[in-house]
């Protein structure tokens, strides 16, 4: 006779809010768009109109950045149930550190490519209309910024991985209802 250990579906029955799973996963749309779209005007970026995917890469992530800051006010007003004691605390501890660390890249990944963007002779466009040109343009000073921007897409995009590569543990192997609480409930 063997024990099944894991815990049912029925186990988890807290959901995310409505709001907190249409932010996460419009920005996690959002991520994937802005960094395929990023790495593609980085191998045009001195081509004729490649000004025009510069322009929109800046617009979607000033987008990102307004998102992410209100998916964190949401998620402080509104706090999410712990994962159950039946899930390894190891598991617990690393969905926590993946988690944030991923609202710290949120913030941090638009933040550095907007300064950076800000010490540019064009600076930052949103969408067409000019934001605050605060910063004298520096190239060299610009290109640390971006320098970072890049390092720190590449971080989250590991990182991004990571969540990704929980969640589907917990779909396909798990069966534990720790995926189906970021889901849209289904109408009947």
């Amino acid at each position: 006779m063997t024990l099944n250990t894991r815990p049912s579906t029925s186990t988890f029955t807290w959901r995310y809010t409505g709001t907190a799973i249409a932010l996460h996963w419009g920005i996690a749309l959002l991520i994937a768009f802005i960094a395929a779209l990023g790495w593609y005007m980085m191998s045009i970026e001195d081509e004729p109109g490649s000004g025009w995917y510069f322009n929109l890469h800046k617009s979607l992530g000033i987008v990102m950045a307004l998102l992410v800051a209100v998916r964190i006010g949401w998620r402080s007003l509104n706090r999410p149930e712990p994962l159950s004691t039946a899930i390894p605390k190891w598991q617990r501890q690393l969905s926590q550190a993946t988690q944030g660390l991923l609202y710290l890249l949120m913030v941090l990944v638009p933040f550095a490519g907007y300064i950076g963007a800000s010490y540019t002779k064009k600076g930052v466009l949103w969408f067409g209309l000019a934001t605050p040109h605060w910063a004298v343009p520096d190239h060299d000073r610009a290109e640390q910024f971006f320098d970072i921007h890049s390092v720190l897409v590449w971080v989250l995009v590991v990182l991004v991985a990571l969540h990704v590569l929980g969640a589907l543990k917990h779909l396909l192997i798990d069966h534990d209802g720790v995926f189906q609480r970021m889901l849209f409930k289904r109408r009947r």
